[in-house]
């Protein structure tokens, strides 16, 4: 009778056989049942919700790429969350926003982080921004099953690519799809106002300074029309989550750094609103 390798503290055959650098081959081959896209969904009577992420924006600058998203998960008509986490660091030269079903979305970027960390300590280098986002493109691919009965995830993938010195963006549709955005991009519910706001403000010349204001502005005017984007929320100190990705690596905007891009623009809607305002009683 074989021995447990659990028993005499030893590992599984399943890992010292060598074989692919990608951990979803890995498990594919040996724990295919855990891969998201494997799952069965169970029958459900009725109308059926799931927490949705929203708007996640990204534009370039001179020096790398900025990613930000709002903090909203909405439920139908109703608000899921308000300080919802939708961006997530894939390494350390790049970042992963997520739009869609939120629960999915979440366990497909930590199944990804495992990917790219995977194939570092495999191959001993770091995958090219091409290839992560290869990858990430696989992964989106093998939840169209999940897809097609309702549970998409659509994320915005970037970061700053040290063979070509700058940073870059790509955005994917529910089948795998990638495209490579140029200056700026948008996904989720509010991602068509917030790509207006950011076709208006975007420079190639930005700094990062205008970059994080952009962003911000274009969140802000995706949560003025459409409702399932979260604007800044003062009263409960709630503000998007802004990201920076250069040379030096993944950085996230502190608090105070986000409320003061925050504050200024309030302070500037105030004195200058967009629309007709309402009538004099």
């Amino acid at each position: 009778m074989e021995a447990n390798p659990r028993s005499t503290g030893r590992l599984p055959a399943a890992f010292l056989t060598p074989g692919s650098s990608s951990f979803m081959d890995f498990l594919g081959e040996h724990s295919p049942e855990l891969l998201p896209g494997n799952r069965s969904l169970p029958p459900v009577q009725g109308a059926f919700e799931a927490p949705h992420g929203t708007t996640i924006v990204a534009t370039t600058f001179a020096g790398g790429v900025v990613l930000a998203g709002d903090r909203r998960a909405t439920m139908g008509n109703m608000i899921a969350q308000r300080d919802m986490q939708k961006v997530f660091p894939a390494d350390e030269y790049s970042a992963v926003g997520i739009a869609g079903t939120a629960g999915l979305a979440v366990e497909m970027v930590k199944l990804f982080q495992l990917e790219l960390e995977h194939f570092e300590k495999v191959e001993g280098v770091q995958l090219s921004l091409e290839g992560k986002a290869n990858r990430l493109s696989t992964m989106i691919r093998s939840n169209l099953g999940m897809a097609m009965q309702g549970l998409a995830v659509v994320p915005l993938f970037a970061g700053y690519d040290i063979d070509r010195d700058k940073g870059r963006i790509f955005s994917y549709d529910v089948t795998g799809g990638r495209s490579e955005e140029q200056g700026y991009a948008a996904t989720g519910s509010g991602s068509i106002f917030a790509r207006g706001a950011m076709k208006k403000l975007y420079r190639e010349d930005q700094t990062e300074q205008q970059a994080t204001t952009l962003v911000v502005q274009a969140l802000y005017d995706a949560a003025d029309d459409d409702s399932a984007t979260g604007g800044p929320d003062v009263a409960r100190r709630i503000y998007p989550i802004v990201t920076v990705i250069t040379d030096e690596g993944f950085r996230r905007l502190t608090e105070a750094e986000t409320s003061e891009i925050a504050s200024s623009i309030l302070e500037g809607r105030l004195a200058l609103p967009d629309g007709p305002r309402a009538a004099l009683l």
